[in-house]
């Protein structure tokens, strides 16, 4: 194999790729990318047997093959080279040996062959979304995803499609997050996926804001989208999802309206102060405004009051801090709606506008 390729073309799609391996393995080739040279171009591949991202682009490729060799060593050396040179690739017994002007350098190579394959996707359904509503309907939910829960369906985010829509849930178990998407993409047939965690965080890295469609191909095992020259394919957790819809508050008849930004930042002040293992604020509505109060084990306080709009006396109500900001950063709008039951019960924050996003956070005992 040998190919020669410039600086900032070959930086692209192993910095796309590069995400998705790991740092600790259990196989050696997993810390390898997957470097194939055909024709005229030259793809990358990364992947840690549950997520995988292939980029390819163009090369002067002068003889074909393919080989593994360190992800983030290359990453790293290409991306130390100086901007424009060119570089030129020759595999020489088990080292591939990488020329830049007058760099050399040997990197040691582990057999394609070990480098294990996706299974083939059996494509069920192809849905077409516009990119930025497909990275807005992961960001405003994919906080609220579980990490490392021995509920191992919580650790993703279940794609529900339904009635020619989708709908993004995510919980771990004291938060909910839910969007909706805003448009019909006439979905044939009913069904919930639950894409892991892993794949959704490169999923919403790899997408940017653009208005263009992208394809997902859902399988039975698989996801897969396709953008530009980059491919990601990802298993699908096996299990099933809570049924979130009764998670979701009903009865709330207890109504607080505030700002969103006033609301963050007196939020974010308070919590400098709160306990650092529970995160707690009490929050206690009454008469035209909510008073924020944090305390922790050296006996510091802060507290906070802000103007809202109530229809009820009052109610004094703990939470985590983190939960309530994830929540109201991901909402759009100028003011937001807490809706609650009582003291005790989990509590349902959306924009006043309306949006596609709904919060369901936890109380939390002080």
């Amino acid at each position: 194999m040998k190919f020669s390729i410039q600086q900032e073309t070959l930086l692209q799609p192993i910095n796309q790729v590069v995400g998705v391996v790991e740092r600790r393995q259990t196989l050696p080739v997993l810390a390898n990318f997957l470097v194939s040279a055909r024709g005229n171009r030259l793809s990358i591949t990364g992947t840690d047997m549950e997520v995988e991202l292939v980029a390819s682009v163009e090369a002067d490729v002068q003889a074909e093959g393919e080989t593994t060799v360190p992800a983030r060593k290359l990453v790293e050396i290409v991306r130390k080279l100086p901007e424009g040179v060119k570089i030129t690739a020759t595999l020489e017994g088990d080292k591939l040996l990488f020329s830049s002007g007058r760099g050399r350098y040997t990197l040691s190579t582990l057999p394609a062959t070990e480098f294990p394959a996706t299974d083939q996707v059996e494509t069920l359904e192809t849905v077409k979304i516009q990119e930025v509503e497909l990275k807005k309907l992961i960001d405003k939910t994919s906080f609220s995803m579980a990490n490392q829960d021995v509920r191992y369906y919580l650790n993703g985010l279940l794609f529900e499609f339904h009635d020619g829509s989708l709908t993004t849930v995510a919980t771990d178990g004291h938060r909910l997050a839910v969007c909706d998407s805003a448009s019909d993409l006439g979905v044939a047939q009913d069904r919930q996926l639950i894409i892991p965690r892993k794949g959704v965080l490169e999923l919403s890295r790899m997408l940017s804001d653009s208005e263009d469609l992208v394809e997902l191909a859902l399988g039975k095992n698989h996801v897969r989208l396709v953008k530009g020259s980059v491919i990601f394919t990802s298993k699908l957790i096996d299990g099933r999802f809570p049924d979130y819809q009764a998670v979701i508050p009903k009865g709330t008849d207890r109504h607080i309206s505030l700002d969103r930004t006033s609301f963050m930042l007196a939020l974010q002040r308070a919590s400098i102060l709160s306990n650092e293992k529970y995160r707690g604020v009490r929050l206690e509505a009454a008469s035209g405004s909510v008073k924020i109060v944090a305390h922790n084990p050296q006996h510091e306080e802060a507290v906070e009051e802000l103007e809202a709009e109530l229809n009820f006396d009052q109610i004094a109500i703990g939470f985590n801090v983190t939960y309530l900001l994830d929540a109201l950063s991901a909402i759009e709008g100028d003011s937001v709606v807490m809706a609650l039951k009582d003291a005790n019960s989990s509590c349902l924050i959306s924009s006043e506008a309306g949006g596609n996003d709904k919060h369901v956070v936890m109380p939390l005992k002080l």
